[in-house]
């Protein structure tokens, strides 16, 4: 993913928690908020809880790429934190894509085609 989409400061990952508007699934949160820029910009979370580093980083580049392929049917100027559940570790590519789609539709951000 493109360094220009990525959220990086601790501020704006607050201001998304704080002004944002959250959807859940029991294995991923959705949290998004309007920002002033033409694109989207993400931000993944995975606690200790999710596991070791070296799974915190699997799930996270795993998200990451899931995201990537679907960013081209999100409607733009978002930002967006996806937070890792721990059941999320053992569920197959597939799956996080559906859950993907499901949680950017119900935040009313996939277009419709």
């Amino acid at each position: 993913m493109k360094s220009v989409l990525r959220l990086r400061q601790s501020a704006d990952f607050a201001r998304v928690r704080r002004n944002g508007t959250l959807h859940k699934h029991y294995r991923i949160m959705l949290n998004c908020a309007e920002n002033p820029l033409s694109h989207n910009r993400y931000g993944f979370v995975t606690s200790k809880k999710v596991g070791g580093a070296v799974i915190r980083n699997l799930v996270k580049r795993r998200l990451r790429e899931a995201t990537y392929q679907i960013h081209p049917h999100l409607h733009q100027g978002y930002d967006v934190v996806i937070i890792a559940r721990p059941s999320v570790v053992e569920q197959p590519f597939e799956e996080l894509l559906r859950i993907l789609n499901k949680l950017f539709r119900q935040a009313k951000l996939l277009k419709e085609e």
